[in-house]
């Protein structure tokens, strides 16, 4: 007997499409399981580096003035870091930090360590909902909107008046674009900068961020049936994920970095963000990434000075993303750094760091 009259056929639009699901995901484990060894000896032989110049960072948790908790009305608490001047400057803006989508306020490690060296500029750094140190959201989606509001109720909280200069990376951009149509009468007034790095305004169709992608062609059935099957299915979705860790840190690697062989410390780094980011997290975001599109929102920023950053090998939100931004604000500084890929304030430290710097003095100056 081979026994296939004892598996009933799917039916429904949705049966055949969660049978392709878990065909797909069955071939998929196969391949992963044969692969293990191979990939466990080529990541022992990367991570193995002698020349990898970050071997000896201290990543993690930096020095704060204050911790606090936002509470949002949803439920969801947002964990926020302060650091305040050592050697302020009279004018100079209050810098807020809002990071991307699987990462949390760690992505900006080498700007905000040498933000809080130089001691000139007051740092906000918070953990988008369901991310880093944040709670998640006890029922339903994740909406970029209530993400602009999150920020609003960190600023009105930490900030309720002075200068700012937002920065955004990635999905943190877009939490400024939502920020920015909800509340246009902050930029030019109170919002005196905004930073732009490896984002999008929409046409996230067209990117390399697979499932939002995918799920963004296929529709709201196909999206709700994932996001139930995940929902269900978290924790053996994330106990999958912590065992083919060798898999995601070369995907971390190949999708996340542009140079040929970039720092095995900061793709571990990476992947350890990534990868503390639940399943049932990533699915709850993925319906509003997949339908992000804010252009209209970009004229509040024109009220002000933008820098967009993007690097030249970026998979996730191509360098056409940045141009498409500049293009609709073209008194934005555009700047473009080789051989970088998505996380480019990590990879490129040096050189963002440098762009940071020049921006942030048009944004701010010393009173006479």
């Amino acid at each position: 007997m081979t026994g296939r009259h004892l598996i009933p056929r799917p039916r429904t639009a949705a049966g055949r499409a969660a049978g392709l699901v878990g065909a797909a995901l069955g071939v998929a484990a196969a391949g992963l399981a044969a692969g293990v060894a191979t990939e466990r000896a080529l990541v022992r032989r990367l991570k193995a580096d002698p020349t990898d110049p970050y071997a000896h960072e201290v990543f993690g948790e930096q020095r704060y003035d204050a911790a606090l908790t936002v509470e949002m009305p949803d439920g969801t608490d947002v964990h926020v870091e302060v650091v305040e001047p050592t050697r302020p400057v009279p004018g100079n803006p209050t810098v807020v930090l809002v990071h991307g989508f699987c990462l949390d306020m760690g992505t900006f490690h080498f700007q905000r360590k040498m933000l809080a060296e130089r001691g000139e500029h007051r740092i906000i750094a918070y953990d988008q909902p369901g991310h880093g140190r944040s709670g998640r959201l006890e029922s339903g989606e994740y909406d970029l909107t209530a993400l602009g509001r999150t920020l609003r109720a960190v600023l009105d909280r930490t900030t309720p008046e002075g200068p700012l200069v937002l920065v955004g990376h990635s999905m943190g951009g877009m939490t400024i674009m939502a920020f920015a149509e909800l509340f246009p009468e902050m930029f030019g007034d109170r919002v005196v900068g905004t930073v732009l790095m490896a984002t999008s305004g929409g046409l996230l169709a067209e990117t390399k961020l697979v499932a939002p992608a995918l799920l963004g062609r296929v529709g709201a059935p196909v999206l709700h049936m994932a996001g139930n099957v995940t929902r269900y299915g978290a924790p053996v979705i994330d106990r999958a994920r912590r065992s083919t860790t060798n898999v995601a840190w070369l995907l971390t690697r190949r999708y996340g970095f542009g140079t040929r062989n970039p720092s095995p410390t900061l793709v571990s780094y990476v992947e350890t963000m990534n990868s503390r980011t639940s399943a049932d997290t990533v699915t709850r975001y993925l319906r509003t990434l997949a339908t992000h599109s804010r252009f209209p929102a970009l004229v509040a920023l024109a009220q002000a000075p933008v820098l967009v950053i993007v690097g030249d090998k970026d998979m996730i939100t191509p360098m056409t993303h940045s141009e498409e931004i500049v293009r609709r604000l073209p008194h934005a500084e555009f700047v473009k750094i080789a051989d970088s890929g998505h996380v480019v304030m990590l990879e490129h430290a040096d050189e963002v760091d440098a762009a940071l710097l020049r921006f942030l003095g048009t944004c701010g100056r010393a009173e006479p």
